[in-house]
């Protein structure tokens, strides 16, 4: 077996590996998440996660949880203490929301 092969085996199975971690953080947030959340009185806050970091809700298509497609996206949301989420400020000067926001 070559050098070239054993290093293309590897890179290969490194970048399977990632795909592969990137579908997992995919997954919707359990029940048991989001009754931690819920309890911890956090609140879901639309409009200010960045690309591929939301908690949930992303739109048509996506699966939930990290699919955001781009940053601070109306139609995803991230938990935020609660009572906090309409005085954060995204670039833009556009507020956190309660619900999701139309663009």
């Amino acid at each position: 077996m070559s050098a070239k092969f054993i290093v293309s085996a590897t890179a290969l199975a490194g970048a399977m590996a990632t795909a592969l971690t990137s579908l997992a953080n995919a997954a919707p947030l359990s029940q048991a998440e989001i009754k931690a959340a819920t309890a911890a009185k956090k609140e879901k806050c639309y409009g200010i996660a960045l690309k591929g970091q939301n908690d949930c809700a992303a739109g048509p298509g996506t699966t939930c949880q990290g699919t955001s497609t781009m940053d601070f996206q109306g139609n995803a949301w991230k938990f935020v203490q609660g009572g906090t989420c309409t005085s954060i400020v995204v670039p833009g000067g556009q507020h956190g929301s309660l619900m999701p926001i139309k663009s």
